[in-house]
């Protein structure tokens, strides 16, 4: 996947259709309109931005998604860990600890992630 930002306009929208996909085209309209406050060009200006992006497609008077949430935010923190880290979750681990504390859960959900891949 190609390095894909989302300003925060477009991620607020790319919520709405993840939460509701697929998503007739005439209800992402009345609910933007509910929950953002737009119009309907505003919509569909908005809409085409994401279709631009690769992320969604409305056809047929349907958006779907083009790749899910979860991949797309797994592609994201890939980048950001290599962008900011060098690719060393390591490092990563240790600046996201430098300053919380991680709980018993998450440290056994960690060891639990880490042994899965050690398997695979």
């Amino acid at each position: 996947m190609k390095t894909v930002k989302l300003t925060e306009t477009e991620a607020r929208l790319a919520e709405l259709i993840w939460k509701g996909e697929p998503l007739p085209s005439g209800e992402l309209v009345k609910l933007c309109e509910a929950e953002l406050g737009w119009k309907k060009s505003t919509t569909y200006t908005m809409l085409k931005r994401l279709e631009a992006k690769g992320l969604f497609h409305n056809g047929d008077g349907t958006v779907v998604s083009l790749i899910s949430k979860e991949d797309f935010h797994a592609e994201r923190s890939k980048q950001f860990v290599e962008e900011t880290f060098g690719g060393s979750l390591p490092r990563f681990l240790a600046a996201f600890t430098r300053s919380r504390k991680l709980e018993e859960k998450e440290i056994d959900e960690l060891l639990k992630l880490i042994n899965e891949k050690e398997e695979e």
